[in-house]
């Protein structure tokens, strides 16, 4: 018993992206191993695919409650006496990133096409068929939920987001009116997510067993050919956060007369932090610091800041546009005009609900899914393409959010700059 238990801590004591990129790796070589022996992969597939299985069926489990919870607390955390000039300036400038951070990772998949030729669904014998994408129209209209709880149990997740948003702002309002229970139920709710993000955690922990059950058989299925497709995904997403970060809000500083050599000398430390670490919520102290070094007072940051590493997730908007699109070539279903302007639409709205922890992009993935027609079922050329992307997923995880974290330092220095608050001395050059 207690070599089993040191076992299991030893595995736990591993860094998690060592153990997936072991994972990839040894998957890689025994499916190439497979190929060359002239194993008979049926029995192979037979054993192991319940191992992927369980690993897409264990992070389908944890969308809604992530997505939901998550969302409810962050908008909660509005005090609506702060959701006045600083508030509403905020929140439209990190929708307005997150839309062009979507748009742009659209824009960069259909000028490279990644997946484009690999024609997974020819391959596979278990093939999902795509379901019919719904109008643009509708697509707003079923935004609004009839039946919440309805939605709750169908999985529809554009409804849920709204829904929970609304929840989360007039909790807030009865908060700060301090309505009796109301602070209770804000805690308990915090204490809920925070259980969901241990679940997460556990999920993650397991996803080194799923990622190499699932690329082995994509490797024993399709050889080593796949490696240079998913090479291309990550120069691709990599591309697109450069050009969000140095165009976009490049550009946001230089049209707000603000030194962008000078931010990015006062926040690598912050940008480095959160590529190393991959969470948006844990790089906080060190994205506050930079902030105070670059002239903006601890009353806009401590607000927009934590706010921005809930709802504001550029590199992850990127990483949805781009990684959907990757799906939608691989898979021979190549997204439509109306399924890439959904696609805008829910990765924008979804980022709102993407948790700032490591691989949280990877759960909001499959709500793109869903939402423009492209069904994840066990054994499927969608479930195959998407375990693609779990097996670089780290790799993509810490430049997203590196992009995430640097758009939340951008947005608040140009908020402070027209809150009048902003030290402009610190911008200067030394």
């Amino acid at each position: 018993m207690s070599e089993k238990k040191s076992i299991f801590t030893w595995y736990l004591s591993i860094n998690l992206l060592l153990k997936i990129t072991i994972a990839i790796t040894a998957g890689s070589i025994v499916g190439i191993l497979l190929i060359i022996l002239g194993v008979d992969t049926k029995l192979y597939i037979q054993i192991f695919q319940p191992l992927g299985d369980v690993l897409i069926r264990l992070l389908k489990m944890i969308v809604i409650p992530v997505v939901s919870l998550s969302l409810i607390v962050g908008a909660a955390s509005l005090a609506p006496s702060k959701l006045s000039s600083i508030g509403i300036k905020i929140l439209v400038i990190y929708f307005i990133t997150n839309a062009a951070a979507v748009f742009l990772g659209l824009l960069s998949a259909n000028i490279f096409k990644p997946g484009l030729g690999m024609n997974l669904v020819s391959d596979i014998a278990a093939v999902s068929t795509s379901a019919p994408p719904q109008s643009i129209t509708q697509v707003f209209l079923n935004i609004i939920p009839t039946n919440p709880i309805e939605s709750l149990v169908r999985g529809d997740i554009l409804p849920i987001i709204f829904f929970s948003f609304i929840f989360g702002v007039s909790l807030a309002i009865l908060v700060e009116k301090k309505v009796k229970g109301a602070k209770v139920l804000l805690e308990a709710l915090e204490g809920a997510v925070e259980t969901i993000y241990i679940i997460v955690s556990g999920v993650m922990q397991y996803a080194p067993i799923g990622v190499f059950a699932l690329i082995s058989i994509v490797f024993a299925l399709h050889g080593p050919k796949v490696l240079g497709p998913l090479l291309f995904v990550i120069v691709v997403c990599y591309i697109t956060y450069i050009v969000q970060l140095f165009l976009v809000f490049g550009g946001l500083l230089a049209a707000n007369k603000l030194s962008v050599s000078v931010f990015f000398k006062k926040t690598t430390q912050a940008l480095i932090t959160a590529f190393v670490t991959r969470t948006s919520s844990g790089t906080l102290p060190v994205s506050m610091d930079s902030m105070e070094k670059l002239g903006v007072p601890r009353a806009i940051s401590s607000f927009t800041l934590p706010l921005g590493a809930t709802i504001n997730m550029n590199g992850t908007s990127i990483y949805l546009g781009v990684c959907a699109m990757f799906v939608g070539y691989a898979t021979n279903t190549p997204l439509t005009i109306e399924q890439q302007i959904v696609t805008v639409v829910t990765a924008s709205l979804a980022a709102i609900g993407t948790a700032g922890i490591p691989g949280a992009g990877a759960i909001m993935l499959l709500l793109v899914f869903e939402t423009i027609g492209l069904k994840l079922t066990e054994g499927s050329a969608i479930a195959t393409a998407y375990a693609m992307i779990l097996g670089i997923d780290t790799i993509l995880d810490m430049g997203r959010t590196c992009l995430n974290v640097g758009g939340d330092m951008v947005c608040t220095a140009i908020i402070a700059k027209s809150e009048q608050e902003l030290d402009e001395k610190a911008w200067e050059l030394e």
